[in-house]
């Protein structure tokens, strides 16, 4: 279904050529208005996807959240947790997501509110969605951001789940010292060097890192509301500052986290956890101005606008998982299967595209076996574009293919006269 409602590729999501023609666009504008079609129910049915993927790995589930329409100080946002293969890097598929509506408030005023009564719950029902939808996982780690650096979010960490998180509070410890201050006084215990890709505002580079870590005990903030909170939580701070960076570009990470960590090993493998967090940049990106354009969509209703934006979320997610399985084999791990993104019964459609998009040279051919993801990007990539001569298809190929691969699908649909869903 979720095919169907957003197939329109990097043009964005629109309705009306959602569609295709007059009675196309009113069916879909009913099943949007459709108050049994539930957001909640549409992440439901990815977790229990997901879930299946998760069965002996250590994944991990990055949480964060991004605008969908903004207004003022306040808006709607969505919060999605995107689980990814630990050791390969796979996205393996959503464990959550949700929306949160914020109004302009007064920052004072939420101080004195419990975390269950603030937005920032969110961090929290995320991390317990992951652990309940990836408990068949060998392990698993919940990563977040600076935004998500809350006391109460360690001390109630799920049961064997862990958390790793960006920290944005010069927390007070429970000796009496100060996070921050901690930190700098340690002493280097290693450095190594470290490929920082490309974002806005800043270049891809190499940079060479100097690592810190300890183990500190964070005392209960003195501010708010502390029912039901320890008095303290024991965690391992990590810290990894950029040595010698250009101007203004110094990388600069305090994570804390529930991973016991001994030794410089362990401490640059927390580091490269937490650099998987940029899947869920990538995904943020196909997902608004450089892919479906999300902030462009032209609803003026919220409930229909949560639908459209939660099925073109995990259509995101497929294009993102086609971007990552693009080079097949990178290690021992075995391909992942063409059913992460696509229905078994795709397959013939797909070994269709491929037969007529192969050429007569090496290049031009399919080099990944039939049932595997891998051949499914292939197959998309150069229905987007791609020859196979210059570069690595992106995101964005990948997603017009993947949209056109939708829109055939249809048209088979349509042919054969299977009921339109």
């Amino acid at each position: 279904m979720h095919g169907r409602l957003v197939a329109t590729g990097g043009r964005g999501v629109r309705v009306r050529r959602l569609g295709g023609d007059r009675a196309g666009e009113i069916r879909l504008t009913r099943l949007l208005r459709n108050d049994a079609v539930t957001v909640e129910a549409m992440s439901e049915e990815a977790g229990r996807r997901t879930a299946q993927r998760c069965a002996g790995r250590h994944v991990l589930a990055i949480q964060d959240t991004s605008v969908v329409r903004s207004e003022g100080g306040g808006g709607l946002y969505l919060h999605p947790v995107l689980v990814v293969d630990a050791d390969e890097g796979a996205i393996l598929g959503l464990a959550h997501a949700e929306f949160v509506s914020r109004d302009k408030g007064i920052k004072a005023s939420r101080r004195s509110k419990p975390v269950k009564d603030k937005q920032s719950q969110r961090w929290l029902d995320g991390a317990a969605q992951a652990s309940r939808v990836c408990a068949s996982a060998a392990r698993v780690t919940v990563i977040a951001d600076r935004e998500s650096d809350i006391f109460a979010a360690f001390a109630a960490c799920p049961t064997g789940t862990d958390l790793l998180v960006r920290a944005a509070q010069d927390r007070s410890l429970e000796d009496g010292g100060r996070l921050f201050a901690t930190a700098d006084a340690l002493p280097e215990a290693g450095r190594a060097e470290l490929d920082l890709p490309a974002k806005p505002g800043r270049k891809a580079r190499q940079a060479q890192l100097a690592i810190r870590f300890m183990n500190v005990a964070l005392a209960r903030p003195a501010n708010g509301p502390t029912a039901g909170l320890p008095k303290s939580v024991s965690l391992t701070l990590v810290d990894v500052r950029e040595v010698d960076p250009p101007p203004g570009e110094a990388v600069h990470w305090r994570l804390l986290t529930t991973h016991a960590v001994r030794d410089v090993a362990q401490a640059f493998a927390v580091v490269e956890l937490y650099r998987r967090r940029w899947a869920i940049e990538q995904l943020f990106r196909t997902l608004k101005t450089q892919g479906f354009d999300i902030e462009g969509l032209l609803i003026g209703e919220e409930a229909p606008l949560r639908r459209l934006v939660m099925a073109t979320l995990i259509a995101a997610v497929t294009v993102q998982q086609l971007v990552h399985a693009r080079d097949g084999l990178q290690g021992p791990a075995p391909l992942r299967p063409i059913t992460d993104a696509f229905e078994p019964e795709d397959a013939p459609l797909l070994e269709a595209f491929c037969k007529a998009l192969e050429g007569k040279t090496e290049r031009q051919k399919n080099p990944h076996p039939k049932g595997s993801l891998a051949y499914a990007a292939w197959v998309c990539a150069r229905l987007g574009g791609w020859t196979g001569y210059y570069g690595k298809p992106g995101p964005l190929v990948m997603l017009n293919g993947w949209t056109d691969f939708q829109a055939a699908k249809r048209g088979v649909s349509i042919l054969t006269r299977q009921p339109d869903v």
